[in-house]
């Protein structure tokens, strides 16, 4: 089940939010919400939810442990076995083939690659388990001493399986002390109403273009040698257009995940952090990164890059340790080398930052720095895109009509033009002109005719929304998130 499927909207949600509202206390809602994650997370694993289950209960044992040890050496003892335990549950399913399958390629051996099935959030649930233990380890939060409140956090459907990645720290007081109002609850229903458009109006139909023209990863994995035909043959026109809607994709369809998670929890009481700020409007990589996935980038900032010593030793060593951040952050989304090269990718671009040309895009008019970020993501984005390294080069090549290809053809012409107007309205959704419209149309005092008319259209557009998003997936197949993979 995921979130842009008519059974989460209209039978799942409306369920859970009914009996939500129905039980008395806390800790009744607390179970519901319980219930209703597990049920979630089964309906899709119905075998892995064990894991989850065995993954939770280990860490809240190790952190429960780590808080009744006085001695430094002993909670030293156990947060290693925490990371072992964790991260070695996290590289046997994720991993396990890539390594098998890279020693494979040199020694031949094993004849045979196990076919391990990913469990889904596995990624996301580790690190916010991880960073509890871990926040406990510090002393920064105390251990959670029910088992089933801990449960709740790692497993809450709202944000379980594809992030964001919620801190223990953020939500520790709102597991048992939360409070929800008429305002929340109408700005969550909004805020789930706009990720649902996002994604079922226009992430995927960014990505329907960009399958059409890069070719689709269902053809890759049938039959990679025609798709690399097929890619080659494409023309300038259309690899750069197809690589512009795979951008646009990946930003709406990661950006609508959260909002929708960010929604769901302003309906039960839940003030889950933003997890993107518009970062194609970005002046450097720098920037980008403090805008892209920012719940992933600040638990690789707190957890790995400054325990390392961030920049607090040297020049050489500060590189050292943003070069194992996006080693980590490359194979955090995929166990595939084309991860590890997009990684690296943007960490040269972030160290010759550092040294100095951050300060130059600092002191020259914003707009070409906007158009430099704008210029490295797009490419960075074709390394995202094929884990097969074969069709990288052929991408590249035939966008400067390397490959012997058309400046455009008949078929990229009439697509293009079809969906003119979807691309404008594409573009405008990865940028805050909606936002900075509607808070310059908001009216300064309540008890006006303008602001009456204002409260009432701003009610009617999430219901328009889900309209929109509810004729888009009647008859839509199976369409999940694309962090699902991760």
């Amino acid at each position: 089940m995921v979130f842009s499927s008519l059974l989460f909207v209209y039978a799942f949600l409306p369920i859970c939010m009914l009996i939500y509202a129905l039980a008395r206390g806390i800790k009744a809602k607390n179970i519901v919400l319980l219930v209703f994650s597990l049920l979630f997370y089964t309906w899709g694993e119905p075998v892995y939810v064990l894991l989850l289950l065995f993954m939770t209960f280990a860490d809240w044992l190790f952190a429960l442990l780590i808080d009744k040890t006085g001695k430094n050496a002993g909670r030293k003892i156990l947060i290693i076995l925490t990371c072992i335990v964790n991260l070695g549950i996290l590289g046997v399913f994720k991993y396990t083939g890539f390594f098998l399958g890279n020693v494979q390629s040199i020694f031949g051996v094993p004849s045979i690659i196990p076919d391990i099935v990913l469990p889904i959030g596995i990624s996301f649930y580790t690190f916010q388990l991880l960073s509890y233990v871990i926040d406990v380890y510090r002393k920064e939060v105390p251990a959670q001493k029910n088992f089933f409140w801990l449960l709740l956090y790692s497993s809450l459907f709202h944000q379980c399986i594809a992030g964001p990645i919620v801190r223990y720290s953020d939500v520790e007081k709102e597991i048992l002390s939360r409070r929800t109002s008429y305002h929340e609850i109408t700005k969550g229903i909004s805020r789930f109403a706009v990720g649902l458009a996002k994604k079922s109006v226009l992430a995927n139909m960014c990505g329907t273009l960009s399958d059409t023209l890069l070719v689709s990863d269902s053809l890759i994995n049938s039959n990679a040698a025609e798709a690399l035909m097929e890619l080659s043959s494409q023309s300038v026109a259309g690899l750069w257009m197809g690589v512009l809607f795979y951008m646009l994709q990946i930003y709406l369809d990661f950006s609508a995940y959260s909002d929708m998670a960010i929604g769901m929890g302003l309906m039960v009481g839940f003030h889950f952090k933003e997890n993107f700020d518009y970062p194609y409007t970005a002046k450097s990589v720098t920037d980008f990164w403090r805008r892209w996935h920012i719940s992933l980038g600040s638990f690789f900032r707190d957890y790995v890059y400054i325990p390392l010593g961030g920049n607090r030793k040297g020049a050489v060593r500060t590189y050292f340790n943003i070069l194992v951040v996006w080693l980590l952050t490359g194979l955090w989304h995929g166990a595939s080398w084309n991860f590890v090269l997009w990684g690296l990718f943007f960490c040269i671009f972030l160290i010759i930052e550092k040294i100095g040309l951050l300060k130059l895009i600092n002191k020259i008019p914003s707009v070409f720095g906007r158009i430099y970020l704008l210029v490295v993501v797009f490419f960075g984005w074709i390394l995202f895109r094929f884990s097969d390294f074969r069709f990288i080069p052929v991408v590249l090549k035939g966008m400067f009509a390397q490959n012997g290809n058309s400046l455009i053809d008949f078929e990229t012409r009439t697509l293009l033009t079809s969906n003119f107007i979807f691309v404008i309205i594409a573009i405008i959704a990865v940028t805050p002109l909606v936002k900075f419209i509607s808070e310059r149309l908001k009216p300064k005092k309540n008890k006006t005719a303008y602001a009456v008319i204002y409260h009432v259209v701003s009610a009617i557009i999430p219901v328009i929304l889900l309209l929109l998003s509810t004729i888009m997936l009647v008859g839509d197949s199976y369409n999940p998130f694309l962090y699902f993979q991760f």
